[in-house]
């Protein structure tokens, strides 16, 4: 397959997780931020919404206007880069998927490719979209951000990302690989317990 970029989305607040930096939070002694940055080591560019600080020196960044504005908003700001011009297909992850992992980024791509969606994202077990763990064609995702910041005076801070989705046509995908769901996210101190057995139990 062709090339494809990454936008990680590391701005927001561990507030379940007492203030702390929640991408920087360390599961199985690797940072969530660093282990999804390695699950698109191949894409090109890759790019972190969020605070700079500890990235690897090929790793892009930029901030979400305003700070902490929310998933849109942060999505928006790493469209904006200019490295995406020309790129066709976006992979838009969370910085607190842990278990996410190279052949779950590939099966999202694979299954782009099979049909006319405008992107392609995981079900969880219980039958939730996982948004922030999906694959995107670029140009309609920009088109419906675009079209969202003037229905809202162009501000995106706050805007939730179910609005966006309505504009775009997406195709749910069912994770059918052995090992632990890719598209877990890490909120509570709790949940970081839990991605640590599983990656405990994968490496076992």
């Amino acid at each position: 397959m062709s090339g494809y970029g990454a936008v990680v989305l590391a701005g927001g607040a561990g507030r379940r997780l007492g203030g702390a930096d929640k991408p920087a939070v360390s599961v199985g002694g690797r940072s969530m931020r660093d282990r999804v940055l390695a699950a698109v080591a191949d894409a090109a560019p890759r790019i972190v919404v969020g605070p700079p600080a500890g990235l690897p020196a090929d790793v892009l960044t930029v901030r979400e206007q305003p700070a902490g504005g929310g998933p849109v908003a942060a999505l928006a700001a790493g469209l904006a880069r200019p490295e995406l011009a020309g790129v066709a297909e976006v992979a838009v992850l969370a910085a607190d998927l842990p278990l996410l992992t190279p052949e779950a980024v590939a099966l999202l791509r694979r299954e782009l490719r099979c049909g006319p969606a405008d992107g392609v994202c995981y079900l969880d077990d219980a039958g939730r979209r996982q948004s922030l763990c999906a694959m995107w064609r670029v140009e309609p995702l920009r088109g419906a951000v675009s079209a969202l910041a003037r229905s809202r005076d162009g501000s995106l801070a706050g805007a939730p990302f179910r609005a966006l989705l309505a504009a775009l046509t997406v195709r749910e995908v069912a994770w059918p690989g052995g090992g632990p769901p890719p598209w877990f996210d890490c909120d509570t101190e709790a949940d970081v317990r839990r991605a640590e057995e599983w990656l405990n139990d994968d490496h076992g």
